[in-house]
């Protein structure tokens, strides 16, 4: 009977509130409160965890064309964004050694204007391969240089109303020397502008637009200035007249062939690839002087000026040509002590340009 009532009574052991007493909270009910108040009050300012981004880098391929032939010169890849046009210039440098960064000239379309250095690749991409094209801006300075003594000389020997005064350009015959210095004169820059577009293959790493500067104006000045004189209706032919102009012609045609026919010699070695022996003497007479000088072709260009300096006789020629004598023979003794490192056994009995002398 007891042991019946016991199991029908109902226990409260647990339970305070079944004897009228106040409800209470366990410990574990108290901390779970707290912290759900805690979360409700600051749910405002909860925030979505943050996920890591993991985005890959887009390279681009620059593929560089000749704006003449459009023909491919080099692929340029792996060309991260944030590059620039000078960075791909440098590249370009490593895969083709013979054009330095400031003589490259890259353009978008073949008649567009050149883009400068600071742009951002990532501006002229439209896809992952940017083509662009080359110019040789060294060869474009040279071009310049040499094209203004040509026309130069060519609006003073018309003699241009501008210039002289029209009625002693009537009254004054021309003797025939001034002609051949035309003739003579226009050959030389019209050789140098063939062998820059056809034969040289410049190579330094200079600016191309400070020396561009710099040879314009001497060049441009001292053909002003020599073209004015010669050009001139009082101008008086030399003292030994024809045999004096005749020898002294000579000598610069010979020059001017020598100069041309070692500057030949020189390119088809650079476009051998035989760029680790010294350069020789051929078949070709002109280039015999290999044997005396290690840098004939400034021979020849110093013997073309004092030549066209006798043939004329005028002081701005001899004041040019002596300009010329000096920084010739300063480039011709750099080389020849470059020479002198490299092959010694080979140079040590030639002279830098002027034989037996220096």
């Amino acid at each position: 009977m007891l042991k019946g009532q016991k199991l029908c009574t109902p226990e409260y052991k647990g339970d305070p509130a079944a004897h009228g007493g106040a409800p209470s909270m366990s410990h574990n009910d108290t901390r779970s409160f707290f912290s759900f108040s805690q979360l409700s009050l600051s749910s405002g300012n909860l925030k979505p965890p943050q996920v890591l981004k993991h985005s890959k880098i887009t390279y681009f391929e620059v593929e560089i064309l000749d704006v003449q032939s459009k023909k491919q010169i080099c692929i340029v890849d792996k060309v991260p964004p944030s590059s620039t046009l000078l960075d791909v210039k440098h590249k370009f440098h490593k895969a083709c050694p013979q054009w330095y960064p400031s003589r490259v000239g890259l353009q978008l379309e073949r008649n567009g204007p050149y883009l400068k250095d600071s742009i951002s690749i990532q501006s002229l991409a439209v896809s992952s391969i940017i083509t662009l094209y080359f110019t040789d801006l060294g060869q474009q300075f040279f071009l310049t240089e040499y094209t203004g003594p040509l026309l130069i000389y060519l609006f003073f020997y018309i003699r241009l109303s501008t210039i002289y005064d029209h009625v002693e350009t009537k009254k004054n015959f021309r003797h025939p020397v001034v002609h051949l210095a035309c003739f003579c004169h226009c050959l030389h820059y019209i050789r140098r502008l063939l062998e820059t577009l056809f034969v040289h293959k410049f190579s330094g790493g200079h600016t191309p637009l400070k020396n561009m500067i710099k040879g314009c104006a001497f060049y441009w000045g001292f053909t002003s200035w020599i073209a004015y004189y010669i050009n001139h209706p009082r101008y008086t032919p030399p003292t030994f007249g024809y045999r004096q102009v005749s020898f002294a012609a000579l000598v610069f045609l010979m020059c001017e062939a020598g100069n041309h026919f070692i500057n030949v010699a020189l390119a088809h070695q650079n476009h051998s690839g035989i760029k680790s022996c010294i350069p020789s003497p051929t078949y070709n007479p002109f280039t015999w002087l290999f044997f005396l000088v290690s840098c004939p072709n400034y021979t020849y260009e110093v013997g073309s000026w004092i030549s066209f300096t006798v043939m004329t006789q005028t002081l701005p020629v001899g004041i040019f040509a002596f300009l010329m004598v000096i920084q010739m023979s300063l480039w011709a003794q750099k080389k020849h002590r470059l020479y002198l490192k490299r092959f010694y056994p080979e140079v040590r009995r030639k002279a830098a340009m002027i034989p037996i002398i220096f």
